[in-house]
């Protein structure tokens, strides 16, 4: 193992496109999520646009619906290793 070296981030997402990414690895559309969550299709839009903020609500319902955890989707660059002691 000591030869491999540890992956760099390449990308920084938004917490909408986390959400758009996650749900159409799904195989879902907006519609499809919006039925699936009971969220109108056009907030799923706002929120994949990032024109309004998830909400600790919202994002665990797309969550369930979408099968992960709330914080694949509210924390989508997050890295531990970069976390200070405090």
């Amino acid at each position: 193992m000591e030869n491999f070296q540890k992956a760099k981030k390449n990308i920084d997402l938004s917490i909408g496109e986390s959400v758009r990414i996650v749900r159409e690895l799904q195989g879902l559309s907006q519609n499809d999520l919006a039925k699936l969550t009971g969220i109108p299709q056009s907030t799923i839009s706002a929120i994949e646009n990032n024109r309004i903020s998830l909400g600790v609500e919202r994002s665990k319902v797309l969550a369930r619906a979408l099968r992960c955890h709330p914080a694949v989707l509210v924390f989508p660059g997050w890295d531990s290793n970069e976390v200070e002691a405090a």
